[in-house]
C-alpha cells in the first residue's frame, strides 16, 4: 500500500479551516508543523483503522491520543451513548452515571472522593486551586517537560505542543501568574530536597504526572515518586499526580497501579471518557470536602458530569477487564520490538520507552549515541528532521503516528495481528527513510 504524498481533499478543507479557525486547527499538535504536509481530515474511525476524506486508511497508531482503550466506535460504546442520548444530551442536574462512574474511578485507584469536569486543563486547574486552598499556601512545584494542560501557572517548558511548536514563552500568561509557579527538573530528587529546604513552608503543593508522556515517554526513576511524596508530606504540601494520560490507560489502575506511590490528590481524563470530553479530579475525603458547595473552594461546570460523556465513559471502564489490558499490553510490547527491529537494520540510533500499556520512540541523529531519556533536555536532544521523515514514511503506508516525537503511540484491543502486519510491512521504509537524513540535534 503506497498513498501519494499529497492529500487533494484534506488540503481543500485544511485552506477553509485556516480562514475560520486559527492555524487551520483546534488543537496546535493537529497542524503537522513539526513534520510538514497537509493534516489529514479524518472521515470516520472503525476498530484500529481511521478512514480520511481522500478515502485513504490509515491504521491508528494515536487513538485519539489515549482514550480509545478498545478502538473507534466500539459497539458497546456507541450503543450505551446512543441509548444516553436518546433520553436527553444534557440535563444540568445529577444523575445516576455520575454516580456510577465516580464509584468505578475510586475503587481503581486510592481516591476518596472524585469530582467531574469536562477536560484536563479544567481538573489540574482546580486541583491546584484546592491544594492552595488547603494549604493556604500559594507556591506550585512542576517538572519540566510535564505537560498539565494549558493552565497559565503551568505552561512554562511545559512539552508536548509547546515542546513541539518550539514556542520559547506563551504570550497572554503574565509574570505576575508565572511567579507562583517553580519548574525544577524533572527525576531531580536533590533539586526538590534543596527547593524545600529553602521555601518549604510556601509551596502549596508539587503536581507531576505521574509516569510523563508529554515530551515523550519518560518514567520516573525508581524511588522518585517516593521522594516527591516524603518532601511534600514532610513540609505539609500536597502532591498532586496527574493522570489524565497515564490513568485507566498505562493499566487497569493506571500509574499507581505499577508504582504504588499515594498522593493527595489525582487528575483523570481521556480513558475515563471513553472518547468524549470528560475527566475528573479527587483525592483524600478531608482535602476534597473543602470544594463548594461542602467547603469554601469554588468549582462549578455547566456539562460537568454530561450523560453521554459518563455514559462512554462507564461503558469503556466496563470494557477494559484484565484480561484487556494483558492483551493491550503484549500488542504493545509487539509493536515495539516490530519499530526496534526496523530501526536497528537501518541503522538508526534510537531508545524507546515505556510506561505500561504507553511508549514512545526517540530517534537520534548520526553520530548520537542513544540513551535513557531521564529528563526534558535528554528529551530535547532527539532529531526532529529524522522524526519527520519516518513519520512521512509511515503515512503514505497507511499508518498514522502522532505528528511529533514528543508524543505516546497507543494501542489498543481493536489493535489485530492484520494492523500489526500492515504496521510491519511500512516499518523498513519508514526506518530508511529517518536513517538517509543527515545529523541533526532536532
Amino acid at each position: 500500500m503506497l498513498y501519494p504524498s499529497d492529500a487533494p481533499a484534506s488540503a481543500e478543507l485544511f485552506d477553509r479551516a485556516s480562514e475560520v479557525i486559527p492555524g487551520g486547527v483546534n488543537s496546535p499538535v493537529r497542524a503537522f508543523r513539526s513534520v510538514g504536509g497537509t493534516p489529514r481530515f479524518m472521515a470516520s474511525g472503525h476498530g484500529a483503522y481511521l478512514t480520511d476524506v481522500d478515502g485513504r486508511e490509515y491504521v491508528d497508531l494515536i487513538c485519539s491520543w489515549g482514550p480509545l482503550l478498545h478502538g473507534h466506535a466500539h459497539p458497546a460504546i456507541v450503543d450505551a451513548v446512543t441509548k444516553a442520548a436518546q433520553k436527553g444530551t444534557s440535563f444540568g442536574t445529577p444523575t445516576e452515571n455520575e454516580v456510577l462512574l465516580a464509584e468505578e474511578i475510586i475503587r481503581r485507584t486510592p481516591a476518596q472522593q472524585i469530582r467531574l469536569v469536562n477536560s484536563g486543563t479544567e481538573a489540574t486547574m482546580s486541583a491546584i486551586r484546592l491544594a492552595r486552598g488547603f494549604t493556604n499556601r500559594s507556591l506550585v512545584v512542576k517538572f519540566a517537560g510535564c505537560y498539565h494542560g494549558h493552565v497559565d501557572s503551568l505552561l512554562a517548558e511545559a512539552g508536548s505542543g509547546v515542546a513541539t511548536l518550539a514556542i520559547p514563552e506563551t504570550r497572554g500568561v503574565t509574570q505576575t501568574q508565572t511567579a507562583e509557579t517553580v519548574v525544577l527538573p524533572y527525576n531531580d530528587a536533590a533539586a526538590l530536597e534543596e527547593l524545600f529546604a529553602q521555601r518549604g513552608d510556601e509551596i502549596a503543593c508539587v503536581i507531576t504526572e505521574a509516569a510523563p508522556g508529554n515530551m515523550g515517554v519518560v518514567p520516573p526513576v525508581s524511588g522518585f515518586n517516593q521522594k516527591i511524596r516524603a518532601v511534600t508530606a514532610a513540609h505539609g504540601a500536597l502532591m498532586i499526580s496527574d493522570e489524565v494520560m497515564t490513568g485507566f490507560r498505562a493499566s487497569i489502575g493506571g500509574w499507581h497501579e505499577l508504582d504504588q506511590v499515594d498522593a493527595d490528590l489525582y487528575t483523570f481524563g481521556k480513558v475515563m471518557g471513553g472518547g468524549l470530553p470528560a475527566a475528573a479530579f479527587g483525592g483524600r475525603a478531608d482535602v476534597m470536602a473543602l470544594l463548594a458547595p461542602a467547603g469554601p473552594v469554588y468549582q462549578a461546570g455547566t456539562l460537568s458530569g454530561n450523560p453521554l460523556a459518563t455514559a462512554a465513559g462507564l461503558a469503556n471502564l466496563q470494557l477494559s477487564t484484565p484480561e484487556a489490558y494483558q492483551q493491550i499490553a503484549s500488542t504493545s510490547s509487539e509493536l515495539q520490538g516490530m519499530t526496534a527491529s526496523a530501526l536497528y537494520a537501518a541503522g538508526v540510533p534510537h531508545k524507546i520507552q515505556t510506561a505500561g500499556t504507553m511508549f514512545s520512540v526517540f530517534l537520534f541523529g548520526e553520530g548520537q549515541e542513544p540513551v535513557n531519556v531521564t529528563d526534558y533536555e535528554q528529551a530535547r536532544t532527539q532529531s526532529a528532521e529524522r522524526f519527520s521523515a519516518f513519520f512521512n514514511e509511515m503515512l503514505t503506508r497507511g499508518v498514522y503516528l502522532p505528528p511529533s516525537g514528543y508524543e505516546c503511540w497507543f494501542v489498543s484491543s481493536a489493535h489485530d495481528e492484520k494492523a500489526l502486519e500492515r504496521i510491519d510491512a511500512a516499518l523498513p521504509y519508514a526506518a530508511s527513510a529517518a536513517a538517509a537524513v543527515g545529523y541533526d540535534h532536532g
